[in-house]
């Protein structure tokens, strides 16, 4: 028995040496940020992405990972930082980085995509290639989007007062939005007020009826514990997909070696699929908690999801003319989902044969 023990002290201190010396042995460090927390999705894929690297380097390549706001606070902190090379990799959502490249905003626009199997074709195609140029150009070739993801499934209506099932429903309502425009321009067309509120405050806006609902995703309802702040009543209309947008400094990724590179874009590959599965799993239990929490969830029948989606056409010409590129990449975006429904559609198909 003393023997197994002296055997496991020794192993222990072995792996304890190896895994300092691995440490030690790492020629780059890459810096990664998320302004949110550890239940996140966000956070989720930076752990696959920092456990690839660095093993797929054999330790050549470390992860450094600061959840919260301990580098930088708002997506334009954070984007200057990319830009000037004191952070190495950010997540934002579109609303994060409207400032600096509005036209992100394509992917909110509501009612375009059908379902999980279409959003993710469309974000493993072209398109992202295409808003990376874009983004490059705009940015000096400073800011570089690596992929995009996803951080909490799909956008619903969710409020303290009463079920939403058509957008009758939603007149008058204060809805939290995001401080971007077309959030705002959305919430405006189907007859709610929109009310601009940061994230952090949206609990205290709830509970004293500064504001009567807002739209995200349910694990982000849960995660903040607003059914304690009075929300109530989910209408799962999925209006809008959440993407995550991933960067990276350009300039450092240009400093890597190409055999680097490959790394670096296969461990933002495994990011990205393990954030499009991470939602899919936390719903599950997060609308169960909804529930025993006293809320109600509602789906839209076809007829009413077709009334929402007549009531948000303004949104789309909005796009069009007020945001710089903006015909030109909903062009992109609708023909980039079209061929993507065709791609479902068919493998759907051939799964159901026979």
């Amino acid at each position: 028995m003393l023997k197994n023990l002296m055997k496991t002290t020794m192993l222990a201190g072995v792996i304890a040496i190896s895994a300092g010396q691995l440490a030690q042995a790492a020629d780059i460090t890459l810096r990664a940020t998320a302004n949110s927390n550890e239940n996140d999705e966000d956070y989720d894929g930076l752990v696959v992405f920092k456990n690839y690297i660095e093993n797929a380097s054999n330790g050549a390549i470390a992860v450094e990972l600061f959840i919260g706001t301990q580098l930088c606070a708002t997506g334009e902190e954070c984007l200057q930082g990319i830009a000037d090379g004191s952070l190495d990799i950010y997540i934002s959502t579109s609303g994060g980085a409207a400032g600096l490249f509005p036209y992100l905003q394509v992917l909110d626009l509501p009612y375009i995509m059908n379902d999980d199997r279409v959003a993710e074709e469309v974000l493993e195609g072209p398109f992202t290639a295409e808003l990376r140029d874009l983004a490059l150009s705009d940015s000096g070739d400073t800011i570089r989007l690596m992929t995009i993801g996803n951080t909490g499934g799909w956008r619903n209506f969710a409020n303290t007062e009463h079920t939403i099932k058509t957008p009758a429903d939603m007149k008058g309502l204060k809805m939290r939005t995001v401080p971007a425009e077309l959030p705002q321009e959305l919430v405006k067309s189907l007859g709610a007020a929109p009310t601009p509120i940061a994230w952090p405050e949206l609990f205290t806006s709830l509970q004293t009826g500064v504001v009567q609902g807002t739209a995200n995703g349910i694990t982000d309802i849960m995660n903040m514990k607003f059914p304690d702040a009075g929300l109530k009543y989910i209408t799962l209309d999925r209006h809008s997909y959440m993407a995550a947008f991933w960067w990276m400094s350009n300039e450092r990724f240009k400093s890597l070696s190409e055999d680097q590179q490959k790394l670096v874009v296969d461990a933002f590959y495994a990011l990205q699929q393990a954030t499009f599965a991470s939602p899919k799993r936390k719903e599950i239990a997060a609308y169960q908690d909804f529930l025993k929490a006293g809320g109600e969830i509602y789906v839209p029948t076809d007829a009413e999801k077709a009334e929402f989606k007549d009531a948000v056409q303004p949104v789309f010409e909005w796009f069009k003319k007020s945001v710089p590129g903006g015909e030109d990449i909903f062009a992109s975006f609708t023909i980039a989902v079209d061929e993507a429904q065709a791609t479902v559609d068919e493998q759907r198909a051939m799964e159901m044969a026979n």
